[in-house]
C-alpha cells in the first residue's frame, strides 16, 4: 500500500512540473494566441522587443559628438524596420541635418542633449546653376565639404524654389550634392551657396517621434534659410510626425516648421529667439494640432498659418512677445479651432486675420476661451472677405494709457460671430463694415 501511495504522488509531482497546460510528453503549444494581429504593412504581429540604439558622447552603442553618428544610428535602425534611438546627454555639432526616417523614434534627455548648428559658410556661385543640375561651381570653396548640408538660390528662387541638399562630392570648385536644383540659380541674380540646412528634418516620412531634443540653431554664425526649405525642426511630407519635449532656439529661421505634413501633433515644445517664425503649419498641413506650447521673442509671429491649414487645433500655447503677430491667420487657412491660448506682448497685433479674396479666405474659424492682452496693435484684427468667424468666451484687455481697439473688423469682412467676450480696451469693438453684419 505504502508503494502505491509513493508511486501516485510522483505522478502528481512530475504532472504538475510539466505545467497546468500539458501533460507529460507533450508539447508546448506556439500557435498565435486570438489577440495577435499581423501588422497592417508587414507580414509579421507586433513584436515586443524593437530595435533599440544608445547614442553618446561616451558609455553609448555608438559614440561620437557630431550629426554623423547620430544619422548613423537613425538609419541602421530604420534599415531594421523603425524602432528607438536614444540620444545621451552631451552637444553633438551639426555639419548636415539629422535626417528622419519613417518609424523611427529620436529621444534625447530633456534640456541635456544638445544638438548645435556648425558655423555656416557661404559664397556666390562661380557660373549658373540650372535647373534640374546637381552641382555647383563655387567662387569660394573654403567651409564646403563632402558630407556638408548646402542651400543653393538666388534673388528669384526663394522659397519652395530653394534647394537644400548634401555634399557628395568635389573636384576643385565644383560640389555635386544629392538634390537637383529647384530653379534657375543665375550669377546675374546673386547666385549663392551656403552650408544652411534644417539641424532635424524629415522629407517623405511616416509615424516619425522627435522627443526631447534641444535645438540650438547658431544664428550668428549662419545666415537666414527660408522656413519653406528650413528650420530648426523642418517636416516636408512628413506625416504623422509626433514633435514632443523639444526646445528650438536660435536658429536663423523659423523655429518648427512642417510643409505638406498631414496629422503632425506638436506638444509640450518652446520655440525661442528664431529669426522668423515661431510655429509655422503651412503649405496644405491638414489636421495639425499644436498644444501647451510656447513661442517667444522670435523676429515674426508666433504662431503663422500658412496656406490650406485646415481642421487644426491650437490649444493652451503661449506666444508672447514676437517681432510681428502673436498669431496669424490667412490664405484658405478655414475651419481651425484656437482655443485657451495666451497671446500678449508681440509687436503687432494679437491676431491677425490676413487680406484674402473670398474663395482664399480663412472662413469658420473658431477662437474661444483664449486671453489676448497688451499687444501692439489691435488685439484682434480681422481683414479680407471671411465669413462666419466665431469669438466665443475670450478675454481682451489692453492696459496701455492709449490703447488700440480690443477688434478690428474691417469693410469687407462678412459674418462674425461674437459670443460672450470679455473686453477691456478703451474702444472694444471697431466695425468699418456697412451695416447688415453682426
Amino acid at each position: 500500500m505504502a508503494r502505491k501511495i509513493v508511486t501516485s504522488m510522483l505522478t502528481i509531482l512530475l504532472i504538475c512540473a510539466c505545467g497546468p497546460s500539458r501533460a507529460i510528453g507533450q508539447a508546448r503549444d506556439f500557435s498565435p494566441r486570438p489577440e495577435e494581429e499581423q501588422l497592417p504593412k508587414a507580414m509579421h504581429s507586433k513584436m515586443a522587443e524593437p530595435p533599440h540604439i544608445t547614442v553618446g558622447n561616451a558609455n553609448a552603442d555608438l559614440t561620437g559628438d557630431s550629426n554623423r553618428v547620430l544619422q548613423a544610428a537613425v538609419d541602421y535602425v530604420a534599415n531594421l524596420g523603425g524602432g528607438l534611438v536614444e540620444i545621451g546627454e552631451g552637444e553633438y555639432t551639426m555639419y548636415d541635418s539629422l535626417h528622419l526616417r519613417s518609424n523611427v523614434t529620436v529621444r534625447g534627455i530633456k534640456g541635456k542633449t544638445v544638438l548645435r548648428k556648425a558655423k555656416g559658410a557661404v559664397s556666390a556661385l562661380a557660373i549658373d546653376g540650372d535647373f534640374g543640375e546637381q552641382q555647383v561651381t563655387l567662387q569660394d570653396p573654403n567651409g564646403f565639404a563632402v558630407g556638408s548640408g548646402i542651400a543653393v538660390w538666388d534673388k528669384q528662387a526663394g522659397g519652395f524654389h530653394t534647394t537644400v541638399a548634401r555634399i557628395t562630392g568635389r573636384h576643385e570648385n565644383t560640389f555635386s550634392f544629392d538634390n537637383p536644383l529647384m530653379a534657375d540659380c543665375m550669377v546675374q541674380n546673386g547666385a549663392q551657396a551656403a552650408t544652411v540646412f534644417p539641424v532635424v528634418s524629415g522629407y517623405h516620412t511616416e509615424g516619425v517621434r522627435i522627443e526631447n531634443l534641444t535645438i540650438e540653431g547658431n544664428k550668428q554664425a549662419n545666415i537666414p534659410l527660408n522656413g519653406c526649405r528650413g528650420g530648426g525642426i523642418f517636416l516636408y511630407q512628413g506625416f504623422g510626425t509626433v514633435i514632443s519635449g523639444c526646445t528650438v532656439r536660435n536658429y536663423n529661421g523659423d523655429g518648427i516648421s512642417f510643409q505638406q505634413s498631414n496629422d503632425v501633433t506638436v506638444t509640450d515644445c518652446i520655440s525661442e529667439d528664431n529669426a522668423a517664425l515661431g510655429l509655422h503649419p503651412g503649405s496644405g498641413s491638414q489636421r495639425p494640432t499644436v498644444r501647451n506650447c510656447v513661442a517667444r521673442r522670435n523676429g515674426t509671429d508666433g504662431l503663422f498659418l500658412c496656406w490650406r491649414v485646415r481642421h487644426g487645433l491650437f490649444e493652451q500655447n503661449v506666444l508672447e512677445e514676437n517681432g510681428q503677430f502673436g498669431i496669424s491667420i490667412g490664405h484658405k487657412d478655414s475651419d481651425n479651432i484656437l482655443r485657451r491660448n495666451i497671446v500678449r506682448r508681440n509687436k503687432q497685433h494679437g491676431v491677425f486675420f490676413r487680406n484674402e479674396a473670398l474663395g482664399m479666405a480663412p472662413h469658420r474659424n473658431r477662437l474661444e476661451e483664449n486671453t489676448i492682452e497688451n499687444n501692439g496693435g489691435a488685439e484682434i484684427r480681422i481683414r479680407g472677405e471671411v465669413n462666419d468667424l466665431v469669438f466665443a468666451k475670450n478675454t481682451i484687455r489692453d492696459t496701455h494709457e492709449e490703447s488700440a481697439p480690443g477688434i478690428l473688423i474691417e469693410e469687407h469682412v462678412g459674418q462674425v460671430n461674437l459670443q460672450d467676450n470679455t473686453i477691456q480696451t478703451k474702444v472694444q469693438i471697431e466695425d468699418k463694415r456697412t451695416s447688415g453684419h453682426n
